[in-house]
C-alpha cells in the first residue's frame, strides 16, 4: 500500500462506468478546467509583465502579439498527440485493455520528444522571416524576436508537461492533474517579476531582479514548464495503474496512426488558430498599426482565460463519454454530453457578459498606456460581443473527439477558422470602409454564431438522437448499445 493507495483502489478511480455521471465529469473536469485556467497564466502573466514594463510596454506587448503563431503551432502539436491520445487511451481501459492503453501512453510520449526536438530547431532557423509574416514591423520585431529564441527553448518541456498531463487526469487522478500545471504557475508568477525587472515590490518589500526584460519572461516560462515536466514524467512512470514505460516508447504504425486520427481536430484546430492569429496581426497592422496588435494580444489573451478554462471542463468530460462509449453504455453517455452542455453554456455566458460590460479594468491588468485605453474598449466589445456561441462548437467538437468522429470535429474546426473568419478578416473591412480596423474584430463574432451554431446542432442530429434511439455513433465496437 503506497501513499496514493493500492492498486486496486488506483484501477478503481478511473472506472466511470459506474455512479453518478455528474459526479464522474466533475470529479475530473472542475480540476482539469483549473489546470487549463492556471495553464494559460504560464502566457498571460508574461503578458501582464511585459506590458507595464518602462516606456516599452505597448511595443514589447505587441511583439508578444506576433509570436502568438508559433507558440499555437507548438499547441497544436501538442494536442495531436496529447488530446489526441487521451480518448484512445480511455476506449482501451473501458474495454478492459490496459495493455494496448499502455502503448498509446508510450507512443504519445515519444512522439512529442521527437517533435518538440524538430520544432525548436526550425523556429530557430527562420523566426526572423517568420516573424514579419505572421505581422511584425521594425519596431515589434525586436521584441519578438527577443522573446522568441528563449520561449523556443522550453518547447520540449512544454509539450511533456501539457501533452501527458491528460494521462494523468484519464485515469482517474485529476486533482493531480491540476497541481501539476498550478505548481509550474505559481512557480512562473513569482520569477517573472525577479526576471524582468530591476527594481520590484514583492509582498511589500522593495527587490532587485536580473533586469532581463521580455527575455526574463521567457525565462521564467521555461524553469517553470520544466518542474511541471518531471513532475508528470515521474508521476506517470511510478504511480498511475498504467505507466509510462521505455518499451512501449517503441513507436508502433497502428498506433501513432489511432491517436492522429482522433488527434487531427485539436491539431487543426491549432494550426488554424496560428494562420487566424497571422492573418489578424497582418490586417490590424495594415489598418491601424502595432497599438491595435497589442489591443489583439490583449483580446486573445482573455479570450484564451475564457474559453481554455471551458474547454478544459469539456475535455475533463472526455474520459467519462469515451470510457462509456468502449463499455457500450450510451445512456450514460447521453447524460453526460446533457451535463457539459449545461455546465459549459452557463459559465461561457456569464464569462462573455462580465467581459462586454467591463472591458476598460480588463484591459489595463495588461497595460493602461492612455492610447491603449481609449482604442481596445470598443475592439474588445466587437471580438466578444457573440462570445458564448463558441461553447456551443466546444461541447459539439469534444462530443464528437471523445467517440472517435474525427471527420465531424475536423470539419467544424475548419468550418469556424479557414471557411468563416480567414476571408472575413479580409472581407469585412471592404465592405464597411470608415471603420476598416474595427471591420477586422467582428469577424470573430460572426464566425462564433455560424460555426458554433452549426456544430452543435449537428451533433444533436449525428450523435444525441442516435444514442437516445440506440443506434451506434463513432467507432465501430464488436458490442451493441
Amino acid at each position: 500500500m503506497s501513499i496514493f493507495g493500492s492498486h486496486e483502489s488506483l484501477k478503481e478511480k478511473g472506472n466511470f462506468g459506474e455512479g453518478s455521471v455528474a459526479s464522474a465529469v466533475l470529479r475530473l473536469a472542475v480540476p482539469y478546467m483549473l489546470a487549463e485556467m492556471v495553464q494559460v497564466l504560464y502566457n498571460i502573466v508574461d503578458r501582464i509583465y511585459i506590458g507595464h514594463i518602462d516606456l516599452v510596454g505597448t511595443d514589447a506587448l505587441t511583439g508578444v502579439g506576433v509570436t502568438f503563431p508559433i507558440v499555437t503551432i507548438v499547441t497544436a502539436f501538442t494536442a495531436l498527440f496529447g488530446l489526441g491520445g487521451a480518448p484512445a487511451f480511455s476506449m482501451e481501459r473501458g474495454r478492459g485493455n490496459d495493455e494496448k492503453a499502455g502503448w498509446v501512453l508510450g507512443n504519445a510520449a515519444a512522439m512529442l520528444v521527437i517533435n518538440a526536438a524538430v520544432i525548436t530547431a526550425i523556429v530557430l532557423a527562420v523566426r526572423r522571416p517568420v516573424l514579419y509574416l505572421f505581422g511584425a514591423s521594425d519596431t515589434s520585431f525586436v521584441f519578438a524576436d527577443a522573446y522568441l529564441k528563449v520561449y523556443i527553448l522550453g518547447t520540449l518541456f512544454q509539450m511533456l508537461s501539457a501533452g501527458l498531463n491528460p494521462y494523468i487526469t484519464n485515469q482517474g487522478f485529476g486533482g493531480i492533474g491540476m497541481w501539476t500545471t498550478v505548481t509550474g504557475a505559481v512557480i512562473n508568477i513569482i520569477l517573472d517579476p525577479f526576471f524582468i525587472y530591476n527594481d520590484f515590490t514583492f509582498l511589500g518589500l522593495g527587490m532587485r531582479g536580473l533586469d532581463m526584460g521580455i527575455q526574463g519572461a521567457a525565462l521564467a516560462t521555461i524553469v517553470s514548464q520544466l518542474v511541471s515536466a518531471v513532475w508528470v514524467v515521474l508521476f506517470l512512470a511510478l504511480r498511475t495503474p498504467i505507466r509510462l514505460r521505455l518499451s512501449r516508447m517503441r513507436l508502433r504504425a497502428s498506433i501513432i496512426l489511432d491517436i492522429v486520427r482522433i488527434g487531427v481536430t485539436n491539431f487543426f484546430f491549432g494550426l488554424t488558430t496560428s494562420i487566424a492569429f497571422a492573418m489578424y496581426n497582418r490586417s490590424l497592422q495594415r489598418y491601424g498599426g502595432d497599438l491595435y496588435v497589442a489591443a489583439m494580444t490583449v483580446n486573445n489573451s482573455v479570450k484564451e482565460f475564457v474559453f481554455l478554462s471551458m474547454r478544459g471542463f469539456t475535455h475533463g468530460a472526455q474520459p467519462v463519454i469515451s470510457y462509456n462509449y468502449g463499455a457500450r453504455k450510451a445512456d450514460r453517455i447521453l447524460k453526460a454530453i446533457r451535463f457539459m452542455t449545461v455546465v459549459v453554456v452557463s459559465y461561457t455566458l456569464c464569462a462573455t457578459l462580465l467581459v462586454l460590460a467591463v472591458p476598460g479594468p480588463i484591459i489595463s491588468i495588461f497595460n493602461d498606456d492612455p492610447a491603449m485605453m481609449e482604442a481596445a474598449p470598443a475592439a474588445m466589445r466587437i471580438f466578444f460581443a457573440l462570445g458564448a456561441f463558441m461553447s456551443l462548437q466546444s461541447v459539439g467538437q469534444q462530443t464528437f473527439v471523445s467517440l472517435g468522429m474525427a471527420k465531424y470535429a475536423l470539419f467544424f474546426s475548419i468550418l469556424r477558422k479557414v471557411i468563416l473568419i480567414m476571408p472575413m478578416i479580409y472581407i469585412l473591412p471592404q465592405i464597411f470602409t470608415s471603420s476598416q480596423v474595427y471591420a477586422v474584430f467582428a469577424a470573430e463574432p460572426v464566425s462564433d454564431l455560424i460555426g458554433g451554431g452549426a456544430c452543435f446542432t449537428t451533433m444533436v442530429f449525428a450523435v444525441y438522437r442516435k444514442l437516445k434511439a440506440g443506434k451506434d455513433v463513432g467507432l465501430r465496437c464488436r458490442k451493441p448499445f
